[in-house]
């Protein structure tokens, strides 16, 4: 019986091990992913603050403003 219960236990301990493995994402690629977010918003920015683009914004801003009830 002991060694049973000690196969069941055994596998036990495996499958949380297996389970805790693909948990989730691990440090390195947690940073990876910060470093695309702040690139990708960085890039972003640039974009919305460019000429044409801030100039379209502020006219779609003034017509929605200037736009009658």
């Amino acid at each position: 019986m002991y060694q049973a219960v000690r196969a069941r236990l055994r596998a036990q301990v495996c499958k949380a091990r297996a389970v805790r493995r693909d948990a989730g994402m691990v440090t390195s690629e947690y940073a990876m992913g910060i470093v695309a977010a702040v690139a990708f918003s960085v890039v972003l920015y640039k974009v919305v603050t460019s000429g044409p683009v801030s100039t379209a914004l502020r006219n779609i801003v003034q017509q929605a403003l200037d736009g009658r009830m």
